[in-house]
């Protein structure tokens, strides 16, 4: 299997490119930084990777590599949990309609076509809420993160008119040493752990290693398409996880972190954190999906023990 991945030296990129290569798969990592890729994938290691220089909002010679590859895996997109300035949000939602439009155009064009195209957005599609449930069914948010999601998964589901399989994955928070969790360890470590903002807002979470197989499974089941929730089956509010989170390091998790200091450092970004949604991935189950991590301390547990 040929496979191309873009946003492949991210946190879940950089998982996903080792475990495509432990399954045989010959991989093109799209690049805008072809030094740093090979920083994360040095050849002697990852002999089945081969780095594509490109300029992902810009129609381009790159664009011709799509044509023979069996599969297209869209992770790219700039990071939404910072300050977002208006300038920022305008990188945020181009990043992502532009970067999928190009892919999608060279996808239309190749020759021959790939047979899947698996496509990032996220569970911000659906806006946040401290008492309803969402599934893959439900009418989309109306907010900022809501409307990129929807600008987003507009332009993947121009490839469908052209045969190819589409998957989107909305994804959740994802938990891996390095992401959330990463940013958490210090102050339970220096014992001033708690819960962030009020606590009561949900938590829509999947492990790392989760996400992955979820993307593998969508890549290899010709009968699987639409839209999928990468979350695990048992979302959790901030409170329930913090405090999660302390027993498992054991450390105390009373000293609640204010939402105005979030707020601070990132300003609109901070909604990412201090408003949720509870989520549930109907649709991923009834695929046949199975989770290794479906509980969250079973999860916070696996990776910790890697710290």
């Amino acid at each position: 299997m040929k496979v191309a991945v873009t946003g492949a030296t991210g946190f879940v990129g950089s998982r996903l490119v080792e475990r495509l290569q432990e399954e045989g798969a010959e991989i093109l990592v799209f690049t805008r930084n072809p030094e740093a890729a090979r920083q994360v994938f040095p050849s002697e290691k990852f002999t089945h990777v081969d780095i594509v220089s490109y300029a992902p909002t810009q129609a381009g010679a790159w664009q011709e590599k799509i044509a023979g590859c069996d599969g297209v895996i869209n992770l790219a997109g700039e990071p939404i949990a910072e300050r977002w300035t208006a300038a920022r949000k305008q990188e945020i939602i181009q990043s992502r309609q532009l970067g999928t439009q190009r892919l999608v155009e060279a996808i239309v064009q190749a020759n021959p076509r790939p047979s899947v195209l698996v496509s990032a957005s996220a569970i911000g599609y659906y806006g946040t809420s401290e008492t309803a449930i969402f599934d893959e069914t439900s009418p989309p948010g109306t907010d900022f993160l809501a409307q990129v999601c929807q600008a987003w998964e507009a332009e993947a589901n121009q490839v469908t008119a052209t045969g190819t399989r589409l998957v989107i994955l909305r994804l959740g928070i994802v938990l891996g040493m390095g992401g959330v969790i990463g940013k958490l360890l210090t102050p339970f470590k220096l014992f001033a752990g708690g819960p962030i903002g009020t606590g009561r807002q949900w938590l829509s979470w999947i492990h790392r290693e989760d996400l992955v197989n979820l993307i593998w499974f969508a890549l290899t089941n010709p009968e699987v398409q639409g839209v999928l929730n990468a979350t695990a089956p048992n979302p959790v509010q901030m409170a329930e996880f913090c405090q999660t989170l302390g027993e498992v390091m054991n450390r105390p998790s009373w000293l609640p972190v204010p939402g105005f200091a979030l707020e601070v450092l990132l300003a609109d970004g901070a909604k990412v954190v201090l408003e949720g949604q509870r989520v549930l991935p109907r649709h991923t189950l009834s695929c046949g999906f199975e989770y290794q991590y479906s509980a969250v301390k079973q999860a916070i547990e696996e990776i910790l023990s890697h710290n």
